[in-house]
């Protein structure tokens, strides 16, 4: 008895945590800027999207490489609220099929997503 009462308790629990709290959802997931000529800088705005019940918050953007930087959003997200993130991607010195990942860092669930910039460079 006393293992069902420790189970039902768990189980109670984990559903508690999955329905409270920040959840971060970005969109789109993929940006492709299609084919743009060498030099060009390319920006493109993701929009950070709070579906949870308490205030999310941004910690941390990482980029895949120097060539891409990130403006993200540094106040608290509330729950139903969206905040921009823009994306800025230097083609300059590139070439060809690129893919840029950008991380981003949250006290949401789940705490890290990963959204791509893609397109090629011509010269």
């Amino acid at each position: 008895m006393r293992r069902i009462v420790v189970f039902i308790a768990v189980a109670v629990f984990s559903w508690a945590q999955s329905t409270t709290g920040a959840k971060i959802e970005i969109e789109p997931k993929r940006y492709d800027f299609g084919t743009v000529k060498q030099g060009t800088v390319v920006k493109y705005t993701f929009q950070i999207h709070n579906k949870g019940t308490a205030p999310l918050i941004i910690t941390d953007v990482k980029t895949s490489c120097g060539c891409t930087a990130s403006n993200w959003p540094k106040e608290a997200i509330q729950p139903g609220k969206s905040a921009p993130m823009e994306i800025t991607f230097n083609t300059t010195g590139k070439s060809g099929k690129q893919t840029k990942s950008i991380t981003v860092y949250s006290n949401g669930s789940p705490p890290m997503v990963i959204v791509y910039l893609t397109g090629e460079v011509v010269e």
